[in-house]
């Protein structure tokens, strides 16, 4: 009985969240970071109660009942955003893809790096990818790392 209160809480989110792109585009962004949060939050500890299971099958059923985009990778995605979430400030001005690409990389202060040089210099997606695979941050100086992980700007 609880996993269908689980389910119907996710559900709704989504719903909402699909309702909201089509009237505020100007807060689409925000409303997809909140939505995937929270549908991650609700899937961790549906999690904690019925396993890794639950994933796969609220997976299908929301495939079934609101169509593609729901895959059990996708909801395993918003769970690992949510868990991100709690170790990484969030900044509005980053899309889902751009976090999407972050949730790759393991080094906190990495990822705290490209979050800053994302916000402040207005990176797309595609160019935070070609930092990440030329191993942009690897290859700085040690005290120019120490200022980025101090948030200090050079």
């Amino acid at each position: 009985m609880i996993i269908t209160d689980y389910y119907k809480n996710i559900k709704e989110e989504l719903i909402n969240n699909e309702l909201n792109k089509r009237v505020k585009n100007y807060s689409i962004n925000r409303s997809d970071l909140n939505t995937y949060y929270n549908v991650g939050r609700m899937l961790s500890q549906a999690g904690k109660h019925y396993g890794e299971g639950i994933i796969n099958e609220y997976s299908k059923k929301l495939t079934k009942e609101l169509g593609k985009g729901y895959t059990a990778t996708n909801l395993k995605y918003y769970r690992q955003f949510y868990i991100f979430s709690k170790s990484h400030t969030l900044c509005d001005k980053l899309s889902w893809s751009h976090y999407r690409t972050l949730l790759s990389i393991s080094n906190d202060n990495e990822i705290e790096y490209y979050i800053l040089i994302c916000s402040k210099q207005n990176v797309s997606v595609r160019k935070l990818q070609e930092k990440i695979k030329n191993k942009e941050y690897e290859r700085l100086p040690e005290y120019t790392k120490r200022k980025y992980t101090n948030k200090k700007e050079i």
